[in-house]
């Protein structure tokens, strides 16, 4: 009875004492390197320490098992499915920790480099996704299981899963969809056929996350956004332009209209934060006459949408101001009314 416990307590000794000088050595070893990434400008370090953090203890624990495994005198029925659980913990550990940091260095690098490629919750869903697929084959294979009766499993139960899950399956690849096309971005400006307007948050495997300008959050399913008709304000490029209509009284010479609001706009351009002096802005005697004014139409160029609510508010006082200074009114609606005496 002794010599058993013997045979059991000294590798279960050497397991937990090597174990805990590994994970000792391991603690010291990444808070050199957490001091290190601290020192540096790129962030691919830190990426790749936080990426490796976790999975580290369980390779910490797992050589310790090893190595108390190689020198037990366990049976030979112990040591197949000790070292079996050795594997399977290595390659999960390391699956999880490559998906992490591939996810995690793929969205830094299309952060960096300003490529248009959408760095999304779905792209990154669907990278860790395959790896950790891949990953779950090989520790298939590793345990002895054949793979070749799962896929035609698979391929059986999938027609089944595919008719219950058909609305999910279809905003999968309505998202898919919009990703691979490029018509809405993260980070874009639209705005739905619906009125609602605001930024694309994030294109998941199921929703698009649309916050608005009030900071509410609208959240669409891909399905119905991929058939909406959407407009894209930063397409093709964040600069647009905006009309402000402006209406003065028919005594006002249109010429000298044109001419103010001309050299307002531009003396406005480096001034007002957003407005655009190319291309320049442009003054048309449009719509033309109205009931009670003559009516133009200010075209200014900003650089992105939400620019042009402030650059409105500016630009509105300035012409304001210079229309009572040269005396230009801005006259209110009005109508002549004829009465018709009927006789007695």
């Amino acid at each position: 009875m002794d010599i058993n416990l013997e045979r059991f307590l000294i590798p279960a000794s050497i397991f937990i004492s090597l174990s805990v000088v590994l994970l000792i050595i391991r603690g010291i070893t990444f808070r050199i390197l957490h001091k290190w990434a601290g020192r540096t400008d790129t962030q691919i370090d830190d990426i790749i320490i936080k990426s490796f953090r976790v999975p580290s203890v369980y390779w910490s624990i797992a050589i310790g098992l090893y190595i108390g495994v190689a020198v037990s005198e366990l049976p030979a029925k112990y040591v197949f499915y000790l070292s079996k659980a050795i594997h399977v913990i290595v390659i999960l550990s390391i699956s999880f920790a490559t998906a992490n940091l591939s996810g995690k260095v793929f969205k830094n690098y299309i952060q960096k480099s300003n490529l248009p490629l959408p760095t999304t919750g779905l792209a990154y869903g669907m990278m860790k996704a395959v790896i950790l697929i891949i990953g779950f084959l090989i520790v298939l294979s590793v345990m002895g299981i054949s793979i070749t009766p799962l896929i035609t499993a698979l391929g059986v139960g999938g027609l089944a899963v595919a008719l219950a899950l058909q609305d999910t399956l279809a905003n999968l690849f309505a998202g898919i969809h919009i990703l691979v096309e490029k018509s809405i971005r993260v980070g874009d400006f639209i705005r739905l056929e619906t009125g609602q307007e605001g930024y694309v948050e994030d294109i998941t495997w199921r929703t698009t996350r649309i916050r608005m300008l009030p900071n509410n959050m609208v959240v669409i399913p891909n399905n119905k956004l991929s058939q909406s008709i959407v407009t894209n304000y930063y397409l093709p490029e964040k600069r647009m332009a905006f009309p402000i209509p402006i209406g003065v009284s028919y005594l006002s010479d249109p010429e000298k209209v044109e001419e103010i609001l001309a050299k307002e706009v531009k003396k406005a351009v480096g001034e007002v934060p957003g407005l655009l002096g190319n291309p320049e802005p442009t003054v048309r005697f449009i719509p033309g006459f109205g009931e009670s004014s003559l009516d133009f139409t200010l075209v200014c160029h900003v650089r992105e949408f939400t620019d042009q609510y402030p650059v409105q508010h500016e630009l509105r006082k300035r012409i304001f101001k210079r229309f009572k200074e040269e005396g230009i009114n801005i006259p209110f609606p009005h109508r002549t009314v004829y009465l018709k005496k009927e006789r007695e």
